[in-house]
């Protein structure tokens, strides 16, 4: 900067920043702070407590992988006990996964690999608790419309996060982990709703959030549109 005045290429680089910021904010819907105000401080007492041992943060990232993989095993019963095992499940998963990044934190182990690890087994965790959450209920209830309906609402929530990545990459920013907000609040409908035995209303609430977290990701992108 000089003269007091920004050059075109730092004023560019400023307009990306708030550009991703609003995405972010869009995409995590930041008014339900699930992660800020339940799961990192539950978090916050499974790194104290383990803190002073051997355990690693990749180690923590797989722990909250096979229990997130046990949760779809129970929604897949079709059972309202195990619905309610695997709401459970879900949400221990959520909160385990926040753990990883804060031991890392606070242990300076932070690697790429972890980053990608965390990334990589949290999309397959979403796959499997989807899928489980979705063929458990038509096992249960036979509701073939609402089947096709989550099936749908499948392909829309991994649809938005290819678009979020997306705009991302156009923008060049490589900084990863803020659909965690994103994801908080995803486990946690689905324990919610599992815990109610209303896996019914979990789909329609997850198709009309995604639908309209898609629809804001399109609007966002073409208005980030560089001349």
């Amino acid at each position: 900067m000089r003269n007091g005045r920004s050059s075109p290429r730092s004023t560019a680089e400023l307009d990306d920043q708030k550009s991703i910021r609003k995405l972010e904010n869009t995409w995590a819907f930041k008014s339900l702070q699930v992660n800020k105000y339940l799961n990192r401080p539950i978090a916050s007492l499974i790194v104290r407590a383990v803190y002073g041992t051997r355990v690693t943060p990749n180690q923590l990232t797989y722990l909250s992988f096979v229990i997130g993989l046990a949760g779809a095993y129970f929604f897949f019963r079709g059972k309202p006990s195990a619905f309610i095992a695997g709401g459970i499940l879900a949400q221990v998963s959520s909160i385990v996964d926040c753990a990883d990044g804060m031991l890392a934190r606070a242990k300076n182990q932070m690697s790429e690999f972890g980053a990608t690890l965390d990334l990589f087994l949290d999309r397959i965790n979403e796959f499997f608790l989807l899928a489980g959450y979705m063929v458990g209920y038509f096992r249960y209830a036979g509701r073939l419309n609402l089947l096709v309906l989550g099936l749908v609402t499948m392909a829309l929530y991994f649809l938005q996060t290819s678009l979020y990545y997306l705009t991302k990459n156009y923008l060049m920013d490589s900084k990863r982990g803020e659909t965690a907000e994103n994801r908080g609040w995803f486990m946690f409908l689905m324990f919610l709703f599992a815990v109610v035995n209303r896996l019914d209303y979990g789909i329609y609430v997850l198709f009309v959030v995604s639908v309209t977290t898609n629809f804001f990701l399109t609007v966002n992108f073409f208005r980030l549109r560089k001349t």
